[in-house]
């Protein structure tokens, strides 16, 4: 169960049908409040999407100083996606390298992983900002994770990616490039941007990092030789 190739990659599909789930069923897709008879836009939807975000992600200084119960805020915080692009965006990662992941290190410990990545990107963000009053929600930091994971794990894969050049031109690069030129983008974004409202680009950061030297302290002799030579699914990111 934990450390072998185990075929299809359930947890990575199961963590994809979790986050759309729960997003379809809370006020951020905007269909619970239309279907409860309540209005479908407005302030009683925007009032229902702070609370429920408030209620189940992560508050950096409810995290610290609030009741108990905000402690499970960083678990729960994984699975709740503000708008149809945030949620859109994470589960398009997580399906391109998630996969791979997943079959290199077994499904429990990949759940295991990403649970622990994404609650440790979390906490990071917390504790740099511990005095911030902002709504942390996403799986980012966990898949951040992953894609530090797999850097370490599958340097020479190859993905697709979309190049804006007059129009969308899809090139294939090796997985070092695409995802070192990532981290660049949001390690710059991290230093800029700050406790500013918008993408937790040091949650990215961080998860990342961990990711990646999680992958190195326990594959680093059993992959030397075979690393970055899997079979590529056709799978393009962003």
């Amino acid at each position: 169960m934990f450390g072998k190739p185990e075929g299809a990659p359930l947890v990575t599909y199961g963590l994809i049908g979790a986050c759309t789930v729960v997003f379809l069923l809370g006020p951020a897709s905007g269909l619970t409040v239309t279907l409860s008879g309540g209005p479908g836009s407005g302030s009683s939807l925007l009032a229902a999407q702070a609370a429920y975000f408030e209620r189940w992600g992560v508050v950096p200084e409810e995290l610290w100083h609030g009741p108990v119960r905000e402690l499970i805020t960083p678990l729960t915080a994984l699975f709740v996606h503000g708008n149809w692009l945030h949620l859109l965006g994470n589960m398009l990662f997580l399906y391109v390298f998630g996969a791979m992941a997943e079959n290199r290190m077994g499904r429990g410990a990949f759940a295991l992983f990403y649970l622990t990545a994404g609650v440790l990107a979390l906490l990071g963000y917390a504790v740099v900002h511990a005095g911030s009053d902002r709504t942390l929600v996403g799986a980012s930091g966990a898949i951040s994770g992953v894609l530090g994971a797999f850097l370490y794990l599958f340097p020479r894969a190859r993905v697709t990616s979309l190049f804006p050049f007059l129009f969308f031109l899809p090139l294939r690069f090796p997985a070092w490039a695409v995802l070192l030129f990532w981290f660049a983008l949001q390690w710059l974004a991290a230093r800029t941007a700050g406790d500013r409202p918008g993408v937790a680009y040091l949650a990215h950061v961080v998860g990342f990092a961990l990711g990646f030297l999680y992958a190195w302290a326990r594959y680093g002799r059993t992959t030397r030789v075979k690393r970055g030579c899997p079979p590529t699914p056709d799978r393009s990111p962003p």
